[in-house]
C-alpha cells in the first residue's frame, strides 16, 4: 500500500508505565523499527519519562539515532513563566522532542480546553519548531444525532485559524472520534475515509488543495494490530495515532507495520 504521503504513526501512552517501563518499551520498539519500514514512528511518554525516553532512543538535538523520534502530550502556550505543572515547547525541543500532541479530546473533555486554546498551543509549538499533532472528534452523541461534520468542522477551523499555509503544510491532524477511544469501538474504514476527507477538504479551505494534500492525517481510536490494515487502505487516512496498544512494542510495530 503506497500514499502519496508518508505515513506517521505515533504512540500516546498517556499516564501510565513507570521509568524502567518506558525504557524497556522504549528500547523494544528503536530495536525493531526498521520493521516499520519507512513509517515515521514518534513516542510520547508522560512528561515526566521523556528523558529517559531521549535517552533510550540516543536523542541528541532532535535527531535520533534509532529513527524514532520523541514527542510530547500537551505543551503551555507560553514560553516561560508562572505556570505551575505545565510543560513549555522550548522545553520538550530541549530534550530532543520533535512531534507534541494538541487538543486530544481527554484534553479538550476533562481539563476543558477550547479550539481557541488549542490554536494557541498550535501556534506556540510551531513557534518553538515543533511539529503539532492536532486531534479533533466527535462524542458518540454528537454523532448519533448527525453532527459529525458540523462538529469537526469547527474543531479544524477553530484550532487552526490564522494560521499561514507554509507552517499548515507542516501540521499533522488527528482524527481521533470520541466514541472509539478506549471503549474497543472502532469507526469503520468507511466512517473513519468520509471524516479524514472531509478534514482534508477544511484545510484546502484554510490554505490550498495542494498544501491540504500534502498534510497528514492520522485516525486514532482504538487501532489494534488486527484493524490497522484496513484503515492503512484508505486514500485519505495517513497513518495512526495509537492509545492502548503503544503500551506494547509487539501490538505498535504490528500496527505501523500495516502503515508502511
Amino acid at each position: 500500500m503506497s500514499h502519496r504521503r508518508k505515513s506517521i504513526v505515533a504512540g500516546n501512552w498517556k499516564m501510565n508505565l513507570d521509568a524502567a517501563k518506558a525504557r524497556s518499551l522504549t528500547e523494544a520498539v528503536a530495536a525493531r523499527a526498521g520493521e516499520a519500514g519507512s513509517v515515521d514512528l514518534v513516542l510520547c511518554p508522560p512528561a515526566l519519562y521523556a528523558t529517559t525516553v531521549a535517552a533510550a532512543l540516543g536523542l541528541a538535538a532532535g535527531n535520533s539515532a534509532s529513527g524514532v523520534a520523541l514527542g510530547g502530550q500537551n505543551a503551555h502556550e507560553k514560553e516561560s513563566g508562572a505556570f505551575t505543572g505545565e510543560v513549555a515547547p522550548g522545553m520538550l525541543r530541549d530534550i530532543g522532542s520533535r512531534y507534541c500532541i494538541l487538543g486530544h479530546s481527554e484534553r479538550r473533555t476533562l481539563f476543558g480546553e477550547t479550539d481557541a486554546t488549542v490554536n494557541a498551543k498550535v501556534k506556540a509549538v510551531l513557534a518553538a519548531g515543533l511539529t503539532p499533532i492536532v486531534c479533533v472528534g466527535e462524542s458518540l452523541e454528537e454523532r448519533e444525532s448527525g453532527r459529525t461534520e458540523a462538529v469537526v468542522s469547527a474543531q479544524v477551523l477553530g484550532s487552526l485559524a490564522g494560521i499561514p499555509a507554509d507552517d499548515l503544510a507542516k501540521i499533522v491532524v488527528a482524527y481521533e472520534p470520541v466514541w472509539a477511544i478506549g471503549t474497543g469501538k472502532v469507526a469503520t474504514p468507511q466512517q473513519a475515509q468520509d471524516v479524514h476527507a472531509l478534514v482534508r477538504s477544511l484545510l484546502a479551505r484554510l490554505s490550498s488543495p495542494t498544501v491540504a494534500d500534502k498534510i497528514r492525517i492520522q485516525y486514532g481510536g482504538s487501532v489494534k494490530p488486527d484493524n490497522a490494515a484496513e484503515l492503512a487502505a484508505c486514500p485519505d487516512i495517513d497513518g495512526a495515532l495509537v492509545g492502548g496498544a503503544s503500551l506494547k512494542a509487539d501490538d505498535f510495530l504490528a500496527i505501523a507495520k500495516a502503515f508502511g
